[in-house]
C-alpha cells in the first residue's frame, strides 16, 4: 500500500459516531520519498478527505511515510512513535486521544 492509498481509505474506516457533534480538522504531514499533506475534515460527525491540507488544522501529525505505513498496518503503535520522537503531534492533544476511535482499523 502506498501513502496516497492508506489516506485514500480514511473515510472508510471513519467511524462517524465517535465523531458526533465534532467539528475539527485533522492533518498529516508525510516526510520522505512519498512525501504529502492530507486533512481530514469532521463537521458534525461527517468526515471528508482533503489531500493538500488546509491552512488551520486543529492537530498536525508530523511523520515519515515508512513510519505512517508501519503504523497503518499496525506494524508500529502510534503511540509507540509518539513517544520515540518518530511521530510529532501539534494542537489540539485531546483530538489525539480520541484518533484511535475515530480511525478505528487505522492504529
Amino acid at each position: 500500500m502506498t501513502v496516497a492509498e492508506s489516506f485514500e481509505q480514511m473515510p472508510n474506516v471513519f467511524n462517524p459516531a465517535a465523531a458526533a457533534g465534532m467539528t475539527k480538522t485533522l492533518q498529516w504531514n508525510i516526510t520522505g520519498e512519498e512525501a504529502g499533506v492530507w486533512a481530514f475534515q469532521i463537521i458534525n460527525g461527517e468526515g471528508k478527505l482533503i489531500p493538500g491540507g488546509v491552512e488551520k488544522p486543529d492537530i498536525t501529525f508530523t511523520v515519515s511515510d515508512k513510519d505512517w505505513l508501519s503504523i497503518t498496518e499496525g506494524k508500529l503503535d502510534a503511540m509507540n512513535a509518539f513517544m520515540t520522537g518518530k511521530l510529532k503531534v501539534a494542537g489540539d492533544m485531546m483530538l489525539a486521544m480520541k484518533v484511535p476511535a475515530l480511525f478505528p482499523t487505522q492504529r
